[in-house]
């Protein structure tokens, strides 16, 4: 197959679209596919992705995303349509389609190529957290609805996911899930190093790993940075990191980490904090899972599935600072529960491996494929 997947977010970008992109793209690969991958193009001095890609990338013209200006807006451009025929796509995937997406929407119905909607970005909350002016919630719905209701399939990645997009209207919706890697991800890249440089005086650490965004609420973990014989360590960048930094005056700002690195600062935590009622899915969740460590966050959206309350870890009222805390406080007295529950954890999440999800992901693209009628592209 020949896919084109069209995203809001590419590598240098760090979050769970651009990991998902990436994942997706190396797997089309390694089946035997062919993928391009069109993204808006990284602000200007910013690094491209190192190394070579075994497939095409092609940028299209970008513009800060107001409030967030890191974050940039791929915009129209024949380029999009261009690649596409260049490449002889034969199936859209929009990747949490909403600016970029929508114009790719538009370019796959008029070249009549069927395309699948990923659902990934809670675009609606994030334009109420932003207050985006023009764009409020409802509006935001009916932007989403009509992107994805012109596509052949829409995929979520949860079901708090699944339902709500049921009930803004969204048809022809299915799961599909993110993978995790379990070897990258693992207990046994615990470092007694690490540890000694974090908590020098034997410290319990707490851990959240995600972008300073207004939206993940980091804030919320005020009361976690202060408990005695705690170390909080926030692993991430983003627009939010100086508020947070005088929010947070007790914790350890480490900004963006990847790779092994990060991996080793995941297996080295003894519980994993996430404080954004907002995630679609909740990529760290996973990973933190997969490195044996008890996972405390809100019971709301993608967390709910990824996280057994009572079991892996606890689920807790949304926006509660002191709900966090006292889970983590629960966590933090006993030993013996962190260690069950990062040993559940990491048995919860053995059989999401990327190539598993990969090969569901494909038989979707194949449903979608079966179920249209062959049709010649045409030009725009």
């Amino acid at each position: 197959m020949r896919v084109a997947i069209i995203t809001e977010s590419f590598p240098p970008d760090i979050n769970g679209v651009a990991h998902s992109v990436v994942r997706v793209a190396e797997h089309l690969v390694a089946s035997g596919h062919e993928p391009l991958v069109i993204a808006p193009e990284p602000a200007s001095g910013t690094a491209r992705v190192a190394g070579h890609l075994p497939y095409p990338v092609v940028r299209v013209p970008s513009m800060p995303m107001p409030g967030y200006p890191s974050f940039r807006l791929g915009l129209p451009s024949r380029k999009l349509t261009e690649a596409l025929l260049g490449h002889g796509t034969e199936l859209v995937h929009l990747a949490s389609p909403f600016f970029l997406g929508a114009r790719g929407s538009a370019v796959a119905q008029r070249l009549r190529l069927p395309h699948v909607a990923v659902y990934q970005t809670d675009i609606p909350a994030y334009a109420s957290a932003y207050r985006m002016r023009g764009l409020g919630e409802a509006a935001a719905w009916r932007w989403l609805r009509a992107i994805h209701n012109a596509a052949d399939r829409t995929l979520a990645p949860s079901t708090a996911s699944a339902t709500a997009l049921h009930a803004h209207g969204i048809e022809r919706v299915w799961l599909w899930r993110r993978g995790v890697d379990t070897v990258r991800f693992d207990p046994r890249h615990r470092s007694a190093a690490v540890r000694r440089a974090l908590a020098p005086g034997g410290e319990i650490l707490v851990g959240y790993v995600g972008r300073l965004a207004l939206e993940k609420r980091v804030d919320l973990l005020a009361p976690i940075a202060t408990r005695p014989g705690v170390r909080l360590v926030i692993i991430g960048g983003g627009p939010a990191e100086p508020v947070l930094r005088k929010a947070l005056p007790g914790a350890v700002f480490l900004g963006p980490r990847q790779g092994r690195q990060l991996a080793r600062l995941y297996a080295s935590l003894d519980v994993f904090v996430h404080s954004g009622p907002y995630e679609t899915f909740g990529q760290t969740v996973q990973e933190a899972s997969a490195s044996g460590v008890p996972v405390v966050a809100p019971a709301a959206g993608g967390p709910v599935d990824l996280v057994a309350d009572g079991v892996s870890g606890y689920l807790v009222p949304p926006l509660s600072a002191q709900a966090l805390d006292d889970a983590v406080g629960v966590l933090c007295a006993s030993p013996r529960l962190r260690q069950e529950f990062g040993a559940a954890a990491r048995a919860m999440v053995l059989t999401r491996s990327w190539s598993a999800i990969g090969d569901q992901l494909l038989g979707h693209y194949r449903d979608v494929l079966g179920s249209r009628v062959s049709a010649v592209p045409v030009a725009a």
